[in-house]
Order: structure tokens, then sequence, then C-alpha cells
């Protein structure tokens, strides 16, 4: 019999039972949180991320630009606030801009000129311009309407004698009242002519504007000022939506377009944070990609100044213009992901990329790294950090409630916002993790990652971590357990994560009928995975697989549903495997057509990962031997080797709820380390099968529930455990199965041949 396995392959895997006691001896004397330092320096609490914190030190001591690539949750934004908080602390008096900006009218209504001038010294001309425009008011004679009230006056006047005299000579002589009437009429209008000019005299006289309107001209050439470095501080600006308007500035829309209330170029001017901030931080580069700001960018930080321009092509402020440039000597901090690298560097021959490299460097986010006692001690750093964050939040939302109410007061309040009743002596604050709950995070980020690496996307944990703490506070326990991060686990599950579960639970009830309707032969339980795009975790689940095997057929092998290119080449690999053991025990190949589905696979299936299953399920139903329905199988199949797939420790995690009544799985060899998160906090021990060895791993307490993983290198020790068959075996039934449906076909040929002639 042949022996895939030595010696030393028992060995290697008696060794890594011993994962979990070197696991706690890289926690050392640590026994929770309460003991953790965060360090004073800014930089050093971005954790997992030393290349990129040793390349912003290197860029922040020369002042270059800094272009981060990275998924989402990697630690990005943390690094460029740090970045901002470094400078601040060690170049700020030096990097913050000294001088205001002010604006002056320029050669013509659409021209203004910039000026960088001492705000001290702007302070005192901008005061001495207005105390002299004040007193040109004071001399400008005060507003009078003199000239149009007089003449009313004496006209009213003579109207009121008229009326008088009119109204004597009626008693003699009747007629004289309609002169009376008239005179009477005409001297209340004029009365009125006389108030409504009073009235305009004493308005102009008690607004504002009075004088000033007679000044506009002299108003309209003060200058103004479009930044005041003292009002501020800040030397980093945030920029949600990198276009002109944002960046460089422009002109506001003037309303009062005409006659004397026309608003002066140099006072609807702003500026962007090209001119105002020395650090520009977009958070997102794939947005100004879009609205197509990256030539503008270009330009500016090649040239280091720039003129302001009116934005739109109509409407006032269109043909503004500045005569002269303003600086724009700017570190530009910009963050992006793979696929948005990859535009940049096809767009302008990496135009972009080659700016940030002259002044700065590309760093690359780490999106997972090695596990080892540095990394473990930044984890633990990172998770004392969060419970400092969560302790803030609670005093900054519930510090009032304290001080007025006290505890009990925040007992209640919190059990009316829950519907549930909390422990007596219920305190809202933070607790500290205990060695299990850190445990439990490390075992997390192991199964989000490969490789014996820890995931390096922390951002999601910050929602675990925060309710595995109110679990804790939940129940008052005085340290957050494991069970807690569990139960957090259970409940921070991204739309994918929600998906698969669905899944899950489709994919029990269908494993089920399958297993009670068929015979089980041609129908292997193979694994997938689904990977989040969100929060970088991956998801496993069962996918059922049926083979078919067909002889006399056309010479090909077929598989339905949306097959991925990999996929599809896996299956053709599968093909020519099964070929080549016809060839290697010399059986007669007939020709025949294969068929794989995997059922109720509606979404895809994409990856070679399912090819040592396609190969099971082709096996099984052509020598019709049964595959045990209660054990997965994963890995790529190259000839008779088992090679190492993605994702295979949420593969097998997937499958060990004991609702989907499973009992195993086979995974490649090379993926022995993927195991080692799956120890964490749980009980195990060593399996052999005859020669193919594994670890069984109990699901329940007092060992019980056990799940056994063996661990595969060739195809043969996978047909061990699930058909329980050998290598000698599989191929002499494949040689009977091949000589009969040779007798058959040729019997067939020889029945057509003599019907044939008969006819």
């Amino acid at each position: 019999m042949n022996n895939d396995f030595k010696e030393n392959d028992y060995n290697w895997i008696r060794e890594l039972m011993d994962y979990p006691e070197s696991l706690k001896n890289s926690l050392g004397l640590l026994e929770d949180t309460s003991r953790v330092t965060v360090p004073e320096d800014p930089i050093e609490r971005v954790i997992f991320q030393d290349k990129a914190k040793k390349a912003i030190r290197k860029i922040a001591q020369n002042r270059g630009h800094i272009l981060m690539v990275g998924k989402p949750g990697t630690g990005k934004s943390m690094l460029a606030n740090m970045f901002n908080e470094v400078l601040q602390k060690s170049l700020g008096d030096y990097l913050r801009p000294k001088d205001a900006i002010v604006a002056y009218p320029g050669k013509d209504k659409n021209h203004i000129r910039f000026a960088y001038e001492d705000p001290e010294t702007v302070d005192v001309v901008l005061s001495d311009l207005h105390n002299e425009l004040e007193e040109a008011k004071n001399n400008v004679d005060e507003f009078s309407l003199s000239d149009q009230i007089i003449p009313v006056n004496k006209t009213k006047k003579w109207l009121l004698w008229l009326t008088g005299i009119s109204a004597v000579a009626g008693v003699f002589f009747s007629p004289a009242f309609v002169a009376t009437g008239l005179c009477g009429i005409g001297a209340i209008f004029m009365y009125m002519q006389e108030n409504n000019h009073k009235a305009q005299e004493k308005i102009q006289r008690e607004s504002a504007g009075g004088k000033q309107n007679s000044l506009k001209h002299l108003y309209d050439m003060m200058p103004d000022v479009l930044y005041d470095p003292r009002k501020d501080k800040g030397l980093m600006a945030r920029v949600s939506e990198p276009n002109a308007r944002s960046m460089k500035g422009g002109f506001r829309h003037d309303p009062y377009q005409s006659g004397n209330l026309h608003t002066p170029t140099h006072k609807r001017a702003y500026l962007g944070v090209h001119a105002k901030s020395p650090i520009i931080y977009i958070d997102e580069i794939k947005t100004m990609i879009k609205i197509g700001y990256m030539s503008e960018l270009l330009e500016i930080m090649q040239n280091k100044e720039y003129l302001l321009e009116g934005g739109k092509e109509t409407g006032s402020g269109a043909a503004d213009k500045s005569e002269n440039a303003l600086k724009a000597d700017n570190i530009i901090v910009a963050c992006c992901n793979h696929d948005t690298l990859e535009y940049l560097q096809k767009e302008g021959d990496g135009s972009f990329l080659s700016r940030i490299e002259d002044k700065g460097e590309i760093i690359q986010m780490e999106t997972s790294v090695p596990e080892c006692e540095e990394t473990i001690r930044q984890l633990v750093q990172y998770i004392k950090q969060e419970i400092i964050n969560l302790d803030k939040e609670f005093k900054e939302a519930w510090g009032k409630v304290v001080e007025k109410e006290g505890h009990i007061g925040v007992k209640l309040r919190s059990e009316f916002l829950l519907g549930r009743c909390l422990p007596l002596n219920y305190r809202l604050e933070a607790r500290d993790f205990s060695r299990g709950a850190i445990l439990e995070i490390i075992k997390e980020l192991r199964c989000r990652a490969s490789d014996r690496k820890l995931s390096s996307i922390l951002r999601p944990m910050n929602g675990i971590i925060k309710t595995a703490e109110y679990e804790a506070i939940y129940e008052n326990s005085p340290l957050v357990e494991a069970e807690h991060v569990r139960h957090a686990l259970k409940e921070h599950l991204s739309l994918e994560g929600a998906l698969s579960r669905e899944l899950i639970e489709h994919k029990k009830d269908l494993k089920k009928f399958i297993s009670s309707m068929t015979d089980s032969i041609g129908y292997v339980v193979g694994l997938a995975v689904i990977n989040s795009q969100a929060s970088g975790q991956m998801y496993g689940q069962p996918l059922p697989i049926h083979g078919q095997v067909n002889a006399g057929g056309s010479d090909k092998v077929t598989s339905s549903g949306k097959t991925g290119d990999i996929a599809k080449a896996a299956a053709q690999n599968v093909r020519a495997s099964i070929k080549k053991i016809f060839n290697k025990i010399g059986a007669p190949y007939v020709g025949y057509e294969m068929h794989v589905e995997y059922i109720q696979a509606h979404g895809g299936v994409e990856g070679d990962s399912a090819s040592v299953a396609m190969d099971i399920a082709l096996i099984s139903d052509y020598i019709k031997q049964p595959v045990n329905q209660k054990y997965g199988v994963t890995g790529s199949l190259t000839g008779d080797i088992v090679l190492p797939v993605g994702g295979v420790t949420e593969k097998v995690r997937s499958i060990m709820d004991p609702v989907l009544e499973m009992e195993g799985t086979c995974i490649p060899w090379q993926n022995k380390h993927d195991i080692e998160p799956l120890l964490i906090n749980t009980a195990f021990e060593y399996i052999q099968k005859e020669e193919v060895p594994g670890i069984r791993i109990f699901r329940g307490e007092d060992c019980s529930m056990p799940f056994d993983i063996y661990f595969c290198k060739t195809k043969y020790n996978a047909y061990k455990i699930l058909m329980g068959l050998n290598r000698s075996e599989v191929e002499n039934r494949m040689a009977e199965r091949s000589k009969m449906d040779l007798e058959f076909i040729r019997n067939m040929r020889n029945d057509s041949s003599a019907m044939a002639q008969a006819a």
C-alpha cells in the first residue's frame, strides 16, 4: 500500500495541536487588559501597519505627498489623522501660514489682485482706511430736500390764505364758495406733498447708507481679507468632494448686477483649501477622478500656484479672474483602493503617481500581518484603546445623568431604552477584556485571514468589541469574557454574512432532503465561501455537488449554471485527471460525457476549490460507490495532488454547527495551519484513519459532539475518508466499469450492423 505521509508529517500534526498553548505563552502573564498602556505617540496607536508608519515618519520629515492604498478599515484615515497630529506637534509653527490673504480691486470690474500681508499690519491699514472713510462720510453734506419742501410750503400757505378770503367773500357772494373748495383741496394736497418730502429726507438721514451711498465708489475700493491665519489653527483640511470650488475657490453670485448696487469682484471672491491649508486630505481619490479635477490638481502640484478663476461658463462670476497667482505649496494626503490605483497607473501614464513619488511615497496598506508576539501585543493595545474610547463615549453621553441622578438614574433610563431589567448594581462603565476574550478576538482575526496571519481590516472589529462590552455590562460582569465576544460575533454580520446565514439555513434543509431521497452515489458536500466587500470577512457555506458519467456520449465535461472561467477550467482538469487514471491502469477509455451540477448555486460558482469535490462526485457515480454525506471536502486538484485553497477556516467553521449534522471534513494538507484558530478555547485530540492524520474538535461540553478534520495530500486520501476505498480498490473498480462499458458499446455496434444488413 502506498503511503503519502511520512513520519515527520504525523509529528507536524501533533505540533499543530500545540498552537493554543504557544498562543497563551505569547500573552505572557497578561490575564486581562487592565495593565495595558496606550502609547503617547499618536502614530504608534495605529497597529499592524509598521511599514506605513515608518514611511509616514520619513515623509513627514521631508514634507512629501502620501498616497495610501488599501482596503477600507485598514487604518488609512487614522494614519492621515496621526500624520497631521505629528506635524502639528513637530513642525506646526513653521508649516502654519503666517500671512493674511487680502484681495484688492484689479484693472477692471472683472479682475482682482491678491496680496500676502502680516495680519497685524492688515488690521492697522484697514482700521486707518475705515477711519478715513468715516471722516469723509461725516464731511459729506447732510442729505436735504429743502429745494423741494420750501416751494411746496409757500404754495400751501398761499392756498390757505385764498381759502380764508374766499370763505369770507362767500358770505356776501355765494359763488365764491367754489373757490373756497378748490383752494382748500389744493392746500391739503400741498400739505401731503410737503410731508412726503420730509419723510423721505428723514429716512435718508437715519439710514446707514445715507452718506455711504454717496461714497459707494470709495467703499468698493476697500480691500477684503479672504484668509486670516489667526482664525484658522488647523493644518489639515479634509475634502469630501474635491472639485474646483472646494479646492481652488471661486467667486460668489452677485444678485445686484446693475445700477449702483453691484458688489465688486474682490468682495465676492472666496478661497479653497489650496490657498489656506498646508495639508489637504482626500479620503477617497476616486471622487476626484469622477468629477474631473485631476488635471488641475496635477498642474497645481507642479507649479505650486494657481490663478483664481470663475467656475461657471454663464452667470455672474464667469468672467472673473485674478491678475496674480495664489500660493499653493500643499502636502497632499490621499487614499484609494486597488481598483483606483490601477486606473491611476493607466491615466496619463501614471502622472499623478509620479507627482506623489517625486516628493513622497505610495504606501501599500497591509491587509494581514503574520501572527507573532509583536502583532499580538499590538492587538491587545488596540483592544485597550477601544475600551478607553468607549469609556469616553459613556462619559460624554451619560456624564450629566450620573452627575445629577447617580448610577441609579442611568440604570432606570437604560432599562427604559433596552426594555429589559438590569442588575441592581448596574454601572455603565467599560470593562477590561479577559484573557479568554482576547483569545477570541485573535481567533476571529485569524479566521478572517490565512497563511497564519491576522487580518488588518480592523474597523468591523470595533463594533464587535463594543457589543461584547455591552453584553458584559448588562450582565454586570467584572470583565468581558469569551462568551461575550462570541455573542457579539453572532450579532455583527455584514450584508454578505446575513445572506450566508440564510443560505446555510436553506442548504441545511436541502442537504437533508438530498440525503433522504438518494443513495448518495454521485453526491458530495463541497465547501464554498462568500467574501464581504465591506468587512473583508469570509463566510463559508456547504455546496452540494452532483456528478454523472455517461458512457458512449461526446467526450467532454459540462457544468450547468453560472460557472466562472476558473471553475470551468477546474472541471476540465478533473476530466484530465480521470483520464490519467485510465491510462495508468491500462483500462480502455470508451469516451464519456461527464456532467457536474452545483445544486441550487443560483449566484454562480467561481474558483477551483471544488475540483476535489467534483472528482469524488464523478468517481462515485462511475464506480457506484456512495459518498458519506456527513463529511465535507475542499481542495484544488492537480493530477492526483490536492493543493491548498482560500477561506478554509471559514469553510470548516460554517459546517461545524451541530444543527447541520455534519461530522467532519477533508481539507488540503497545506491548509493545516488554517485549523489553528479553531483550536482556541475548545477541546481537541489527535486522530488517524489508516494513513490519513487528522484532528478531532469537540463542539460540546465534556468532549461531546466530535468533529473530525482530515488533512489530505492526494485525492486518494479523500476517497478513503468519504468513500471508504483505498487507491487499488478505486482503480480496480474503474477498470471493471470501463471493460463493461466497452463490451456494452461493442454489442450495441454489432446489433446496429446486423439490423442494417437485414434491412
